[in-house]
């Protein structure tokens, strides 16, 4: 029994329109002059014939892969594509081995998912030029990329294409493509400029786009297909969000949110806040980090942000996705418009850098704690003074070791709820005398 018929064979054998439309030259290729314009470093190389080992950075869809082959169709040489999510360290050196015969490109997709120790078998390769090595990442070298060897190799960033540039792809292959020619399809006016909006710089998103489109545009219409905005969504449906929350953009993305909070635009907040509930991010991890952002940047100027932020983890603990979202929403918002003050923040990483830098101090005796005889006939706790027997609760007393008497840590802000903190501190400190001073 045959699993497939003929005419499905066909269709499962069929490379994808992104596969067919790969530029077959540097002058197809689209996007990334920074790198390829005339006087720009890659340019110069190519001109020269002198590529060294590189790491392209750059997000998915930009030409990583195309630009790798290129480069090695230009210079003549073997051009060897291998990913790290399918191959090891053994077949890597196999074909190793073989450069010995002919120096080749080895273009490695996915390079930051081999670990440390992996990457390390390229280092002896690379250092004495036996091969061109291309490493391609969609993750910041400086974190995946082991030191010895990013140091002998060219970093170059890939930027997102241009809506433009989308464009100009997507109009090339309506003209170029012998499958898509073969029907052509009428495009209702600004499809072109909605698909590249929304493959967000991605030439195979949005080649893959337009392929499912014109493909739901042929059952539609026959021999007639018309591409339009329905049609469009059609294939689209719903957007997958682009985000990894192990790599840089997890960082990128928790560090806006802080910042924005931190500047006090709630819009902004909240859009950050959804850029990453929506694609995936673990609510609990953003309502951690909201509870530490009430602490260190909200502080005593508003004492209520932390009860606000713990009142959002539970309730979406309680509530769950995606009614819980909500709770993390209005705690965005609280966080955002509140008094801000990094005093609790300041305070403590000054005290902590005494600790770590300074003695361990004795606690003084009069303050120490006195449960048996023999530590009240040693002194322990004599000559405390209480403050409750005292007007206003205030006397003048030392409480810290007397090396550091009269230093401050906490220096509270006026603003909020922590103006009326700072007028009852200088009142204490007036009270405590030299003690406080």
């Amino acid at each position: 029994m045959e699993l497939f018929t003929g005419q499905d064979l066909g269709k499962r054998l069929k490379k994808p329109l992104a596969d067919r439309m790969r530029p077959k030259s540097l002058g197809e290729f689209v996007g990334q002059e920074h790198l390829l314009g005339e006087g720009k470093f890659l340019k110069i190389l190519l001109g020269k014939k002198e590529v060294p080992s590189m790491i392209f950075w750059g997000p998915s869809g930009v030409g990583k892969t195309t630009l790798g082959f290129l480069i090695g169709k230009y210079l003549s040489l073997p051009f060897v594509s291998l990913s790290a999510v399918n191959v090891g360290i053994k077949e890597v050196k196999e074909i190793i081995q073989k450069s010995k015969l002919q120096k080749m490109i080895l273009f490695i997709d996915e390079f930051h998912r081999f670990n440390k120790l992996q990457q390390d078998t390229f280092l002896p390769y690379v250092e004495r030029g036996d091969i061109i090595l291309i490493g391609a990442t969609t993750e910041n070298p400086s974190f995946e990329i082991v030191a010895p060897l990013l140091s002998r190799m060219k970093v170059l960033t890939l930027s997102p294409l241009t809506e433009e540039q989308v464009a100009s792809i997507l109009t090339r292959a309506l003209k170029e493509d012998a499958e898509l020619r073969a029907i052509p399809a009428v495009l209702e006016e600004n499809v072109l400029e909605e698909m590249a909006t929304l493959v967000t710089g991605d030439a195979r998103k949005a080649l893959n786009l337009l392929e499912v489109a014109y493909a739901l545009a042929i059952e539609k219409n026959g021999r007639a297909p018309v591409i339009d905005h329905e049609t469009v969504q059609e294939a689209y449906q719903r957007r997958v969000l682009v985000y990894d929350k192990k790599g840089e953009m997890h960082y990128d993305l928790i560090s806006a949110l802080h910042k924005s909070m931190r500047g006090s635009d709630p819009d902004a907040a909240l859009y950050w806040l959804a850029r990453m509930l929506e694609a995936g991010e673990d609510p609990l991890y953003i309502a951690r980090r909201m509870t530490r952002f009430a602490s260190e940047d909200v502080g005593n100027a508003d004492p209520q942000a932390l009860s606000v932020s713990l009142a959002a983890m539970e309730a979406f603990n309680f509530l769950g996705p995606p009614e819980g979202f909500l709770a993390l929403a209005q705690a965005c918002i609280y966080l955002s418009l509140a008094e801000k003050s990094n005093a609790v923040y300041t305070a403590y990483s000054n005290a902590a850098a005494d600790v770590r830098n300074l003695p361990e101090y004795p606690v003084p005796q009069h303050i120490r704690n006195a449960p048996t005889r023999l530590m009240k006939e040693l002194g322990y706790g004599r000559d405390y003074l209480y403050p409750h027997d005292f007007d206003d609760a205030l006397v003048g007393q030392a409480y810290l070791p007397e090396p550091l008497q009269g230093r401050r840590y906490y220096e509270p802000k006026e603003r909020g709820f922590e103006a009326r903190l700072k007028e009852f501190l200088e009142k204490a400190r007036r009270a405590r005398g030299n003690f406080g001073e």
